[in-house]
């Protein structure tokens, strides 16, 4: 099989979606296939090339500086009106914002579908796969004349997304997959697909992939930790709603344990207030840490130092964070605090034997606490072989990915 694989990150250069994809379509090569990698990326961060993969780079320093001047669009911060006048400093920048806002034709989907169709003529291929999201190269391939087959790898919802407005929401998605021969989605998406659901007529293209992100950990640094505390490790990104911090503030603060640490690595603090963690840090002291964004050799320290690492629910029904089973390739036990009742994480971490989950309406009363004060002192310092999470979790390794796409898209 000759196979075209359509990565996008120019929003977010360390975005886990190409990485992910990347390994899979890096085992087909292995596999004796030819695989070619079009990377849409942000014309400064290179992507990593894979062994035996050819690739094309196809940058959008427009667009990054573009979303770095209109702040990604989010509220608050500088007023729009500024935003705006520092945009025209930037002319390249403020004719992509012209293209996308204005114009809903943005570059990005234009050149991607250019390139699709100049490698097409160059490779005759058998088979394209675009990573969304972002969803620019499914857009880009929908709309390509390309000779062989057409899918798009969803790892995160298009119209169903609850983090924005997706343009055209379900009529724009149904567009989309009228011109695609077959759509790989996660488990939490085939809601959508269902019986009297907005896309359940194209069930058929539909075929379930959930996330492939369990691979063997880096060999862990050595590390010394201070004093013998054991340490609970959040490691990711905060957002105003989806995923919060103050439920682990107020769990860890009611708990007040003199020999638990509660630290948490990553960005997305500055969407909250200043003084947040004033109240918490006045009964936690020293043992509560906050480490903002780490590089990622720094932030694999943090992991390797945790003794129990904290997983956060996010706000919605229909998206599990890939970071999930990262911890459990790193065999630690994990408290995983959700937001929903359904949960789209539940039935994985039901699955871990080194894990406990407590819904936040379940509030940190004394039958909340003492469970938790039972998993830690049972199973804190508890560790898994990779062997045992690849056993129970072998849908969600690159191999499995890789026969999904060959069988799929090979046939």
């Amino acid at each position: 099989m000759k196979l075209l694989c359509i990565l996008d990150s120019v929003e977010f250069s360390l975005a886990p979606t190409p990485a992910i994809a990347r390994r899979a379509a890096a085992l087909l090569a292995q596999q004796g296939h030819t695989v070619h990698f079009l990377e849409l990326y942000d014309g400064e961060t290179v992507p990593p090339e894979q062994p035996g993969c050819g690739r094309t780079l196809l940058p959008f320093a427009d667009e990054r500086v573009m979303n770095r001047v209109l702040e990604f669009g989010n509220p608050g911060g500088t007023p729009v009106p500024l935003r705006l006048l520092k945009l025209c400093a930037h002319p390249a920048a403020a004719l992509a914002a012209v293209r996308q806002i204005a114009l809903k034709k943005p570059r990005r989907i234009s050149a991607a579908k250019k390139a699709i169709e100049a490698l097409d003529r160059q490779y005759h291929f058998d088979a394209a796969v675009a990573v969304a999201a972002p969803y620019a190269g499914s857009f880009a391939l929908a709309a390509a004349d390309f000779g062989g087959k057409k899918a798009s790898w969803q790892m995160d919802p298009y119209a169903a997304n609850h983090s924005y407005s997706a343009p055209g929401a379900f009529e724009r998605e149904k567009e989309l997959l009228n011109a695609l021969d077959a759509v790989f989605i996660a488990p939490a998406m085939t809601q959508y697909y269902a019986p009297g659901a907005p896309l359940e007529g194209y069930a058929a293209k539909a075929h379930v992939l959930d996330f492939p992100s369990l691979v063997p950990p880096p060999p862990a640094p050595r590390v010394q930790k201070e004093g013998g505390r054991l340490r609970c490790v959040f490691v990711g990104s905060l957002y105003p709603a989806l995923r919060t911090p103050h439920y682990a503030l107020e769990l860890f603060s009611a708990l007040n344990d003199p020999n638990l640490e509660l630290v948490f690595v990553g960005g997305g603090w500055e969407n909250y207030p200043a003084n947040l963690l004033e109240p918490y840090r006045k009964i936690l002291g020293d043992r509560l840490i906050v480490t903002g964004p780490l590089p990622a050799a720094r932030a694999a320290e943090e992991v390797a130092k945790a003794d129990v690492l904290l997983s956060l629910g996010n706000g919605v029904d229909n998206q599990v964070p890939s970071k999930i089973f990262e911890y459990f390739a790193a065999g630690r036990p994990v408290l995983h605090l959700a937001k929903l009742k359904n949960d789209p994480c539940r039935p994985y971490f039901d699955r871990w034997p080194l894990a406990l989950t407590l819904l936040e309406s379940e509030g940190t009363g004394p039958e909340v606490l003492a469970r938790l004060s039972a998993f830690l002192a049972e199973k804190g310092r508890s560790r898994l072989p990779f062997e045992e999470a690849a056993r129970l979790f072998e849908s969600n390794t690159p191999q499995a990915a890789a026969r999904c796409l060959e069988e799929t898209l090979g046939g």
